[in-house]
């Protein structure tokens, strides 16, 4: 069973830009893998997913800002989000779509001034 771990979030003021990273423990060939974001009280919410096809899916509230992408070579899925805004706050975790019971430690992304 592929794993997947997150980094590369961190506190960033509103407007600015972060690059997401997913390293998977195996081949990322198939796999349709999404990002996730949770806030306190609150279930893990899908806001862009990426399937084995090759087609990409975003919440409202985050197209035209995040981008997701993967790298075969590295077997690694990205998250580019560019114009973060305050409410994209949240601890982002990468996970297949749907998602496995595993669950990686996230990385918090923390937009503000």
């Amino acid at each position: 069973q592929v794993q997947l771990v997150e980094s590369g979030g961190g506190l960033v003021q509103p407007g600015g830009s972060l690059r997401l990273s997913c390293a998977a423990s195996g081949s990322i060939f198939g796999i349709n893998a999404g990002w996730y974001r949770q806030t306190p009280g609150k279930q893990p919410e899908l806001v862009a997913e990426l399937t084995g096809g090759g087609s990409t899916n975003y919440i409202d509230s985050v197209k035209g800002r995040f981008t997701i992408s993967r790298e075969y070579a590295k077997n690694t899925f990205y998250l580019q989000m560019n114009s973060l805004k305050p409410e994209d706050t949240a601890v982002y975790y990468c996970n297949r779509v749907p998602p496995d019971s595993f669950w990686g430690q996230g990385t918090q992304v923390t937009v503000s001034s």
